[in-house]
């Protein structure tokens, strides 16, 4: 017998438990069935669950359950990411914390070594928690991007990409992170919005006394690598200037003036100074205008002005150059301070201005991030891009929504080298040695590579390696073939490549998907040697916010941890409200109203299969739904098709909002609101064939509810199948596939009751008719057809819309309410039960204040302050509430002119 209600915390450990010693999430079982894979987004060790997380995975789970019961041979290949600077970071404050040698004490193999410690005994929290949502991954095959395979890919991926003339080792501009001592990606650097200032200076023309360019900028400190000052070349002011030189305050550097198109003319005053070495945009000027690249900083970002030799090349020896060179050593916010003073006494500065700019942080150093110059690993992502780039634009890999593949093209067309080395210990170290005279030796293992240096120098001679690791993202980037035992030609690879779909946030398309792209080309080949993508669909989610539409954040103190909703309201109601609310495009803002709504909508569920149990209606294997003879009963087979393919449809269309929406409106209103109240007149009735035709029906519809809602709503789905006698797993069940037949007639009959019905309670609630007052009801003008469904179905009528008769007639009865439905009127007599007057008085005071409120958010929306000041989310709110006031005062007037005409 069933619980009262079903308690998850009581019963989703234990049924996640039975899943997974039961090997049902296990690939291969089904070796003549067609493959579907999916490989998880890896989520780094050092993580827990959050609700980018949750919504990922529980669309993940949702398309490999489904496709399972579709009787596919599903992978879904998880795994970790090393994390590499998170990690470390992670590793080395819990040294610290514990006060004991630090990882330069302890030399760089027992500092990794103390890693791998770590994340034997502490790392992959999230996996368990990933468990607890319900993901139906096959654990047996989890990887980790460090792991002997893994590592053994990554070695052959650089060596042959290096021999491929497609990575090499240049000096460039990186995002250098002076406390973690590394350089980051992009995705790694956070820009803040700061309130700072523009200084606005002045460089004295060579050779025109008293004449001067203003440049302004942000970041004073970076002056002093200044190598050129650039104009538009349309900017009339400084046509004559282009082709001369300015003398470099402070440093006495003879500098050129160039024209290049980077310069806005209606940008303060149209000239900018340019720093090639400390600065993105001004290393591409440079380059194009062939500026020399002065670097001043040091690792740490202190001034390092002797390091460079061409910093006072040329310079003449002067007090100015003494006073700077004097800086050697000071940090560069320090440093500011003073060269705006130095700059300010020689009457250099023109003005100072405040202004707001965006700052760019390291989002787990929390220090400003330094453009720095400095050799670095970097791939030709150009020339990989290019196929990569075609594989889309011919179709072969798809972004649903589609506009993100715009995204995509746009980063493509415009892809600059990717530095692929970093200055840690924790990673995959580059397998590159050097020689005595520095030449660099590439090869998977240091022997070979000691073999290629004896075939260079004649002789046997040691070898330096390489410090640098790899970006985390280079192993993230083979992960589709990697995990499959790639390089080794294994079954899987055969099997499982390419993959069907992956899911992510459109914040990774550019880190992930394209390197996924490009590296799947570069070294996957099909059965007829052509380049293979790593997967043909690409489905981007959307981000979840807060209830407000605000972007999570710890700052702003709005963070919503999934496990404490699993805690609250069970795993299952979560899920329900990511998908339902997973609508294509479109942020998710998630209200814990909305989880207790469809943890609500899961006790519906409980409370029906109750019912069906209360009302002896079990599973019948030999019952087929289309021989039911019942019109209600081949309504409900009808309606349960209906919902199958739509539930089906839009899951492969990544709709995932639709499905919800289905299964909600099917579970809730068909099978609960109607099919369960119409059939207790039969349950409760004398006709035996009846009563077992139906008690059959209403265990096999609810069946159908289980097997579609599971891939949303896994555990509670999983629970009732098992309580009420389901053969095996639900998991393991096969999709519906049965075709229902002659179903038009009884869904044209049971829509005209339900219709009939839910317009008379509507009625009766704008009227405000008493809850248990029963009124008559008049049909007018009625043909045959609804004649016969009105006697029919008089009973199920009168019970459901509270009537106390059911007759017909030709002209509407005084004091009637009415209601058109097809070809006849439904007057409802309500004079002696409504006072027609005061129910009007009562409306039209409603009304009065809901025009009120609509012209007071129409004010504040049509207020040009309001609308430029106030958070988006706080407009939105306003346009919902009018929409919902507007509605609702159409209703309004509809009920007041019903009432006008009774009267």
């Amino acid at each position: 017998m069933l619980e009262k209600k079903f308690d998850p915390a009581a019963h989703e450990q234990r049924i996640y438990d039975q899943w997974e010693a039961s090997g049902a999430f296990r690939c291969g079982q089904k070796p003549s069935a067609e493959p579907f894979t999916i490989v998880i987004p890896p989520p780094n060790v050092t993580g827990s669950l959050h609700m980018g997380h949750a919504l990922n995975n529980t669309i993940q789970d949702i398309l490999c359950r489904f496709e399972r019961m579709r009787g596919r041979d599903v992978l879904w290949q998880p795994g970790l990411d090393h994390a590499g600077i998170a990690t470390q970071m992670v590793v080395e404050r819990q040294l610290m914390e514990n006060q004991e040698p630090s990882r330069w004490d302890m030399g760089r193999d027992k500092f990794i070594e103390r890693v791998w410690q770590w994340k034997e005994e502490s790392g992959g929290t999230i996996i368990n928690q990933l468990r607890r949502l319900g993901a139906s991954c096959d654990w047996s095959r989890e990887r980790f991007t460090m792991d002997d395979g893994l590592s053994a890919a990554v070695l052959k991926v650089f060596v042959q990409l290096y021999k491929d003339g497609l990575i090499y080792k240049d000096k460039r501009l990186v995002n250098w992170d002076p406390k973690l001592l590394t350089a980051i990606s992009d995705l790694e650097v956070q820009q803040i919005e700061t309130n700072g200032h523009l200084w606005h200076f002045k460089y004295p023309v060579d050779g025109e006394e008293g004449r001067f360019i203003t440049v302004a900028t942000t970041r004073p400190e970076t002056m002093l690598g200044d190598t050129g000052v650039a104009v538009h070349p349309d900017d009339e002011r400084y046509s004559d200037l282009v082709g001369k030189h300015v003398i470099l305050p402070l440093v006495g550097r003879r500098i050129p003036i160039v024209a290049d198109e980077y310069a806005d003319p209606e940008q303060g005053s149209g000239a900018v100074k340019i720093t090639p070495a400390h600065d993105f945009n001004d290393f591409e000027v440079g380059k194009r205008q062939n500026l020399e690249q002065i670097n001043i900083f040091d690792h740490h970002a202190k001034l390092l002005l002797d390091a460079d030799e061409d910093f006072a090349k040329g310079v003449p020896e002067s007090r100015e150059l003494t006073d700077t060179l004097a800086m050697q050593g000071m940090d560069r916010f320090d440093a500011r301070k003073i060269i705006v003073e130095r700059m300010e006494a020689a009457g250099l500065v023109e003005k100072i201005d405040d202004h707001a700019h965006t700052v760019p942080y390291g989002d787990r150093s929390n220090v400003v991030i330094e453009p720095w110059l400095t050799e670095q690993w970097y791939v030709d992502a150009a020339t990989l891009a290019k196929p990569a780039i075609a594989a889309v634009e011919q179709g072969e890999t798809v972004f649903v929504p589609k506009n993100w593949e715009k995204t995509y093209f746009d980063w493509m067309n415009n892809i600059q080298p990717w530095c692929i080395s970093r200055q840690l210990w924790w990673g995959h170290q580059i397998p590159a040695w050097y020689g005595p005279d520095g030449q660099v030796f590439v090869e998977e293992t240091e022997n070979l590579a000691l073999d290629a240096a004896e075939g260079h120098y004649g002789s046997r001679v040691s070898l330096d390696r390489d410090e640098d690791v790899l970006d985390t993202w280079f192993s993230s980037a083979l992960w589709p073939f990697s995990t499959l035992g790639w390089p080794e030609e294994t079954p899987e690879v055969k099997r499982y490549y390419k993959t069907d779909v992956v899911v992510t946030g459109f914040d990774i398309i550019f880190f992930w998907i394209a390197r996924m792209m490009m590296a799947g080309l570069h070294f996957m080949k099909d059965e007829d040697g052509k380049p293979e993508v790593p997967f043909h669909t690409v489905y981007i989610h959307a981000l979840v916010r807060d209830e407000h539409g605000q972007k999570m954040s710890k700052a702003k103190g709005n963070i919503i941890n999934p496990l404490e909703l699993i805690d609250e309201f069970g795993a299952d109601a979560l899920r329900f409200t990511l998908a339902a609310m997973a609508a294509q495009g479109r942020d998710i803002k998630l209200a814990k109203s909305r989880i207790e709504g469809y943890r609500n909508f899961g006790t519906k569920l409980w409370n029906a299969a109750r019912f069906c149990e209360m009302n002896d209606a079990r599973r019948d294997a030999d019952f087929d739904p289309l021989a039911a003879r019942l019109t209600i009963n081949t309504w409900i087979a009808g309606e349960a098709a209906r919902t199958r393919d739509a539930v089906a449809s839009a899951i492969e269309e990544h709709r995932y909002n639709e499905a919800a929406s289905a299964l909600y409106s099917f579970v809730w209103h068909v099978f609960c609101d109607w099919y369960l109240e119409l059939i207790k007149p039969v349950l409760n009735g004398s006709d035996e064939a009846a009563i077992t035709e139906t008690r059959a029906t209403a265990a096999w519809a609810l069946d159908q509810i289980l097997i579609m809602l599971h891939p949303f709503m896994p555990f509670v789905t999983e629970e009732l199948w098992d309580k009420t006698g389901g053969e095996g797993l639900l998991m393991n069940a096969a999709w519906p596939d049965y075709q229902p037949a002659g179903n038009e007639t009884a869904a044209a009959e049971i829509d005209w009751l339900i219709r009939f019905i839910s317009d008379v309670r509507s009625v009766r609630a704008e009227m405000n008719v008493p809850a248990g007052a029963r009124v008559p009801c008049v049909i007018i003008g009625a043909g045959p057809e609804t004649r016969r469904r009105a006697a029919q179905w008089e009973g199920e009528m009168a019970q459901l819309a509270r009537l106390e008769s059911v007759t017909f007639a030709e002209g509407v009865p005084h004091g009637a309410a009415q209601i058109v439905l097809d070809e006849a009127t439904i007057a409802l007599p309500l004079a002696g039960i409504v006072d027609f007057a005061a129910e009007q008085a009562r409306l039209e005071k409603e009304r009065d204040k809901i025009d009120k409120d609509i012209a007071q958010i129409e004010g504040r929306l049509g207020n040009e302050q309001f609308t430029a000041k106030a958070p988006a989310h706080v407009i939105a709110e306003a346009r919902e509430r009018l929409e919902e006031l507007s509605a609702r005062k159409q209703k309004i007037n509809e009920a007041i002119e019903r009432l006008k005409a009774a009267g």
